[in-house]
């Protein structure tokens, strides 16, 4: 029976990621940070085990996966936040990057010592950081970061025969999309975002991005010469 480590399991993509593989007779490690939910989520499979921790949190990633050994690495856990009319707010800065980045930094860094020649990484990162999207720029500047850090790793880790792939979604509806005041094109739901995810990983790509129609969009903007970039996203910005 294969193994995937799931972070982020408790909640949007992670549990339907968790609950999807556990559906097909995969061995999945649910691993987050909200007791309940990850309870709820344990009963759903008896194919399911999980592990209680916060990512942030470096030792308390060491000790909860020391042991932990699987075919499939999933990072899924993360956040969103704003700033509002430029106002720099280090604190909340400070949240997103460390959730989003160097979470699941300490993550791969406890598991590190346990992975081996055919082993994927997943990390899910996000389209924000094609655009210099207004109000995204804590957000945008952790999945750049994330995005960075994984495709550089890709070249360090293949003579050993690991793989590393990046998700970029789009707006993905889940409670922490839901809390955004804002249009969201191209809105996908958590089964789309599973199905497109698993089909990319059965694929062996480096890089999935979803849905197919807004990432095409995106793509061709961040072509345009810069001032005409500025130009459209200045529409974007609250007065």
């Amino acid at each position: 029976m294969k193994t995937v480590l799931i972070t982020g399991a408790s909640s949007g993509i992670g549990v339907g990621l968790a609950k999807s593989f556990a559906d097909d007779g995969y061995r999945v490690i649910a691993c987050g940070r909200d007791a309940q939910r990850l309870a709820a989520v344990h009963q759903y499979s008896p194919n399911i085990t999980v592990r209680l921790f916060d990512m942030t949190d470096r030792d308390a990633c060491r000790q909860a996966l020391a042991d932990c050994t699987a075919d499939t690495v999933i990072l899924c856990a993360g956040t969103c936040e704003y700033l509002d009319r430029g106002e720099v707010d280090a604190e909340l800065v400070t949240r997103v990057m460390t959730t989003n980045f160097i979470g699941p930094v300490n993550c791969l860094a406890a598991l590190q010592p346990q992975l081996v020649s055919g082993n994927r990484v997943v990390l899910v990162s996000s389209m924000a950081h094609w655009l210099h999207f207004p109000r995204a720029e804590a957000y945008g500047a952790s999945k750049a970061a994330l995005t960075w850090f994984a495709d550089t790793l890709r070249l360090d880790w293949e003579p050993k025969g690991i793989a590393v792939t990046v998700v970029s979604p789009g707006f993905v509806d889940t409670p922490l999309t839901r809390k955004n005041d804002f249009p969201m094109p191209g809105r996908v739901s958590v089964g789309d975002a599973v199905h497109a995810i698993r089909r990319g990983l059965a694929k062996g790509k480096d890089h999935i991005a979803f849905p197919a129609g807004f990432s095409l969009a995106l793509r061709l903007l961040s072509g345009l010469p810069d001032v005409l970039q500025r130009a459209l996203l200045r529409r974007m910005v609250r007065p």
